[in-house]
């Protein structure tokens, strides 16, 4: 007879996040999180298909708190704001999951919810079929690549100071401008580059 189903999904999710946030996503593995949990890799399977399924829990634990209410009496920018900061603070407490956002953002509750509240403000500014579905992919990309590149390619980083060192007879405007970004905020950049991309939306 079978031992009990004694591990919760959010156990689960937890060692599997434990496991990314220290191992990075080469280090996620059947194997890697059954032996977080004290099992053996066989025993795992008792509780989830594949990794895939643990991607998916991950997600969702992630996003488990984002808070996805805005008030109707706002203006649309402010409300995608406030949903876009949240999401950032939300995923940079684990950089490691940005990749899965984007491949678990159909089958993930949480994902879905903060889907789900990110068109419903962008139809209450008139955007509709074609256009919402543009405007809501263009804030998908522009949010998930700002995380990705302030992961990977933090401003502070040696690839700012690689450009600023630049021959400037020969790359004046990258030298130029990697000198001015190195002493720019992630917040920002973050916050800038989303109004940027808001004032260019339209329903």
């Amino acid at each position: 007879m079978p031992r009990p189903r004694s591990l919760t999904p959010r156990r689960l999710a937890q060692a599997a996040l434990d496991v990314l946030d220290r191992d990075g996503a080469t280090g996620l593995s059947m194997r890697a999180v059954a032996a977080e949990l004290h099992l053996s890799t066989m025993g795992l399977y008792r509780y989830v298909t594949d990794r895939d399924e643990l991607e998916r829990l991950i997600v969702d634990l992630v996003l488990e708190d984002l808070d996805d209410r805005t008030s109707e009496e706002e203006p649309w920018q402010e409300r995608i704001t406030q949903l876009a900061h949240r999401a950032r603070e939300a995923v940079l407490l684990h950089p490691a999951a940005i990749p899965l956002l984007l491949t678990h953002r159909q089958d993930s509750t949480h994902a879905q919810r903060w889907g789900e509240a990110i068109l419903a403000v962008l139809g209450d500014a008139g955007f509709d079929g074609t256009t919402r579905a543009i405007a809501f992919r263009t804030l998908l990309s522009y949010i998930l690549g700002a995380l990705q590149v302030q992961h990977h390619g933090p401003l502070d980083g040696p690839g700012t100071k690689a450009l600023a060192d630049l021959p400037a007879d020969r790359y004046p405007h990258l030298a130029h401008t990697a000198r001015a970004a190195a002493h720019i905020d992630p917040a920002e950049e973050f916050r800038v580059g989303l109004a940027t991309v808001l004032r260019g939306l339209r329903p």
